[in-house]
């Protein structure tokens, strides 16, 4: 986890940079590098971005913006983008869109999806007008 991209939990005050980096030691090795990826990529999008935990899982925010990212069993979860505000990434990928609007993205998918593809989806979930 990079130092300056913790937030604080609303007001108690409490840093969440070691919650964070809790959750982060807990994700299953065989997802750590998924993970890694994609919060990398998040903060190449969008470094304005604020990292703190939301419903127990690392949030990023920008403004009133917020999309979370998620390590589940299936591999990472990333959802919280308004309406069409995903950068056309469910467009193009809708095999991995699920009912309730979440991304769930396997090792295996990941694979075949690049770099800057993720980035514009977190640019566009966390800047992008598109869906407000």
């Amino acid at each position: 986890m990079e130092e300056g991209r913790s937030g604080r939990d609303g007001g108690e005050g409490v840093d969440l940079k070691a919650d964070v980096a809790a959750y982060v030691e807990a994700v299953p090795p065989e997802h750590r590098a998924l993970f890694g990826r994609v919060h990398r990529l998040v903060l190449e999008a969008c470094p304005e971005a604020q990292l703190s935990l939301s419903y127990d899982m690392p949030t990023y925010k920008v403004g009133k913006r917020r999309l979370h990212v998620a390590a589940w069993q299936h591999g990472v979860s990333i959802y919280g983008w308004k309406a069409h505000g995903d950068g056309g990434f469910t467009e193009r990928h809708p095999e991995l869109r699920t009912s309730t609007g979440t991304i769930r993205l396997r090792n295996e998918d990941a694979a075949a999806i690049s770099d800057e593809e993720l980035r514009e989806l977190a640019r566009a979930a966390l800047t992008s007008l598109e869906g407000a």
